[in-house]
This record gives C-alpha cells, structure tokens and sequence, in this order.
C-alpha cells in the first residue's frame, strides 16, 4: 500500500457498522487555528474494546473539547459489532470498512479538515486509511501506537509510506511500542511527527499510584499535558497544509 504524494514537509524537532457521532460545542468566538478550523474526527477503536468502552467514551470527548472539533465520529469494526467478542482479523482487512466510514463523514462535514485518529490497532489502521488516493486527511492521531508485533519485530512499513502529518502519544511503560525503535523509527518517516510520552502510563496510558505519588503528579494531568500537546502540533500542522 502505497500513500499518494503530497507537498513536501519538514521534520518534526524530535524532543520528546454506524456511525455515533457526538457534537462538540463550538459556539465561543474562535481564539485559535483549531478553533477557526473546526476539524471533524474520525476516532478508531483498539482491538480488544469496542468505541462504547469507557476509555473510548472518555477520550473523545476530551479530544472533541481540546481540538474543538466539529464532530467526533466513532464506530465499531465487524468483528465488533453486534456485541460480540471476536479475534479482530489483519488491520490491512479493516482498511475498506475504516474508509467508508471516513468517506461518510467528509461527504456530510465538507470543508472541515479531517483528522484521524485512533487508539492502539485503530491507530496503525488509520495509518493505512490516510494512504488510500481517495482519502485526504489533514493529520493523524496515534494514542498508544502498536509498533512491535508478535514475536517483537517492528511494524513500521505503514509508518515510512505517510505523508500526513502524524501525532504519537505513547506511555513510557508501553511494552508494545519501546520508545528507542519508535524514535528509530521517526528518523526514518518523510512526513512531519511528533511524539509526546505519558510518564509512566502504560498502553492506555494508565499510570501507577506509586509513580503518581513519586512524582507528585496525577492522571487527569498527565492526559491534560498531552491534549495540549496534540492541539499544538495539529495547530501547526494544519495551518501549513
């Protein structure tokens, strides 16, 4: 699979079956490019919840706030729906589903830049969505990118065929994305990325007491520190498409 071509971008400093859809409010004067802009989202569950998961549930409405989207749409593949619980099949098998789902909400909110974004196995998909011809995003969102497969080796091919800008937020204890072959790994992309790393959170993010009271920090502000940081980098990353 092989993404279409796109203007050339610079590189990131590397520091560091329906459709539900909620509406965010958007009403407030527009005080930033992501306000002015107004993204709509498509956001793709992981492989072993559905979007009605709580973690789901909870993200996209704190990614709908911190990006002012205009929309956040979320799904469940097949092998999810209808409540359930199946081995989810080859991300590359979930690709044509994922893009009519996108094609169906770019049809209904034209003019508004679209943003993918998913967790974990939605976030690789979503990768192999934006390098579809007839999907144009703006920008990805990878929240807790699973870059090592069974038996450890990388899965970075989708990874260096982007060209959309790309945003990676993973937990430091995230045994299924080490941050040395991910930063390996972005040395190598062509499209503009960017990484922020949750202190201590694991593959969801999730951070022990232990570490929270060593620290002196909490949860709800170590997720706040990397919505700020996505609403940064997509500030930028739009406004230069």
């Amino acid at each position: 699979m092989a993404c279409s071509p796109s203007r050339k971008r610079r590189r990131a400093n590397q520091s560091k079956d329906g459709a539900d859809i909620d509406a965010v409010d958007t009403s407030s004067p527009p005080s930033s490019t992501l306000e002015k802009l107004s993204p709509v989202i498509v956001f793709a569950h992981g492989a072993g919840a559905p979007s009605t998961s709580d973690w789901m549930i909870r993200w996209k409405d704190m990614l709908g706030k911190a990006l002012h989207a205009v929309e956040v749409v979320t799904f469940d593949y097949p092998y999810m729906s209808g409540g359930k619980r199946r081995a989810p099949p080859k991300a590359e098998k979930l690709v044509d589903f994922h893009s009519d789902i996108v094609k169906e909400t770019v049809a209904k909110y034209p003019g508004h830049p679209l943003i993918l974004a998913g967790k974990s196995m939605g976030s690789r998909v979503s990768c192999m969505v934006a390098c579809k011809e007839d999907i144009s995003a703006s920008a990805i969102i990878c929240l807790g990118y699973p870059l090592k497969g069974i038996g450890g080796a990388v899965r970075d091919e989708i990874l260096l065929q982007l060209n959309v800008p790309i945003m990676f937020v993973q937990g430091s204890k995230d045994a299924l994305c080490p941050l040395e072959k991910l930063e390996s790994t972005r040395k190598k992309m062509k499209a503009l990325s960017d990484l922020h790393v949750i202190d201590g959170g694991d593959h969801s993010f999730k951070i022990g007491k232990k570490h929270l009271q060593t620290n002196g920090s909490t949860q709800d502000g170590a997720e706040d520190q990397a919505l700020k940081a996505i609403a940064d980098f997509l500030s930028g990353s739009i406004k230069d498409r």
